[in-house]
């Protein structure tokens, strides 16, 4: 069990860093941060689908707690962890470092690696991984179509309000329910402060994207006023 989530760990930071590789060659007009964009919908869309694949029962999707990941969720888990360390790399090697997103990945990182050697709150950090990943698709969306010529369009707005509705209802109801059940089930306690920390950086963001709905919506109406 170890050697192969081990194995997906590696072959995986391998395979984004390939497909990275092949997204900067088939568009090789787009920026860094597109491209990367692009293997980071891939992955969240993928995340998801594992996630959801792995969840034991649908009724009480975080049970049992403090449990042993079973061979799905670990492999889950272990797919996320690769391309987290694939992406933090990229961050670190684009123009513009973004610190709260360093946090993010290595609070992440150190959590799912946590469960993994500890073999335990399985059910918990797939519930994590789904909660976190389901809104990033239209995070990402959102900024590849300003890079593709939409900004500032009833598409992008479109993406925007998708991105801030799924994001506000995933992280700010379903993740701080997640992390009290965290917090109050035996796990070790670094999963503990992981999982707290995850929360914080959550309502960070939070507090960012409803400043960016509240411009964005702003500015609309007034153009509108102006037209």
């Amino acid at each position: 069990m170890e050697e192969q989530v081990t194995n997906v760990i590696v072959g995986g930071v391998v395979s984004w860093t390939v497909v990275f590789l092949m997204m900067r060659k088939s568009f090789p007009k787009r920026s860094f941060e597109f491209c990367n964009r692009m293997v980071s919908t891939l992955h969240a869309t993928l995340a998801v689908i594992l996630a959801s694949l792995s969840v034991q029962d649908w009724m009480s999707p975080i049970s049992p707690l403090v449990s042993k990941p079973s061979p799905l969720q670990a492999r889950a888990l272990a797919a996320t962890l690769s391309y987290l360390i694939y992406d933090l790399l990229c961050c670190l090697f684009d123009k513009r470092v973004s610190v709260d997103n360093v946090i993010h990945h290595l609070v992440s990182i150190t959590g799912i690696s946590a469960g993994l050697v500890y073999q335990t709150c399985g059910s918990e950090l797939v519930a994590a991984l789904w909660i976190t990943e389901l809104s990033s698709p239209f995070l990402h969306m959102r900024e590849l179509l300003k890079e593709l010529g939409y900004r500032d369009t009833d598409l992008n707005l479109v993406a925007d309000i998708a991105f801030a509705i799924i994001f506000s209802i995933a992280r700010m109801v379903g993740a701080p329910y997640l992390t009290f059940k965290t917090l109050s089930a035996d796990n070790p306690f670094v999963i503990k402060v992981m999982a707290l920390a995850l929360q914080l950086v959550s309502a960070f963001w939070f507090y960012k994207i409803a400043r960016m709905v509240k411009y964005k919506l702003t500015k609309r109406n007034t153009s509108k006023k102006t037209a």
